[in-house]
């Protein structure tokens, strides 16, 4: 009994880690095609229309996060949309950029090094906050 009880839990995590696997590589294939769509965005802006990188930044941060909310609502947790749900998903990873930009800025890290660590930081912590926060099941 105990070690049949066992294997059930077993199989059960096992379970339960194969489908968050397949969940993180639609998040990550998703992410693949935010961030070129928010390079895209920034280096249109800055070079065929002159804005300053600053407000390129953001606007290729609004465009591709919105992208990603839309694409991960749809295609990463199969759940529905909501005006609360896109609120707290940009703001927290705003925020994040916000508080990863200002620590960089105040370690002196060359840009190339504070985008590629921001990428691999929002990476995981994005789908973790995606996955149990913003598209939980019982979110409004």
């Amino acid at each position: 009994m105990i070690v049949k009880k066992g294997n059930d839990t077993l199989k059960k995590i096992l379970q339960e880690g194969m489908a968050m696997l397949k969940t993180f590589k639609r998040y990550l294939s998703v992410g693949v095609i935010n961030t070129l769509i928010h390079w895209a965005v920034f280096l249109m802006l800055v070079y065929s229309m002159g804005a300053n990188q600053s407000f390129s930044n953001l606007m290729a941060f609004c465009v591709a996060t919105t992208f990603g909310f839309f694409a991960n609502a749809k295609w990463t947790f199969n759940k529905e949309y909501s005006l609360y749900r896109y609120f707290i998903y940009v703001s927290f990873l705003g925020l994040m950029a916000v508080l990863f930009g200002r620590a960089a800025d105040l370690l002196s890290l060359p840009p190339l090094i504070t985008t590629v660590s921001f990428s691999l930081f929002s990476l995981v912590i994005g789908f973790l906050y995606s996955n149990f926060i913003v598209f939980k099941d019982n979110k409004r």
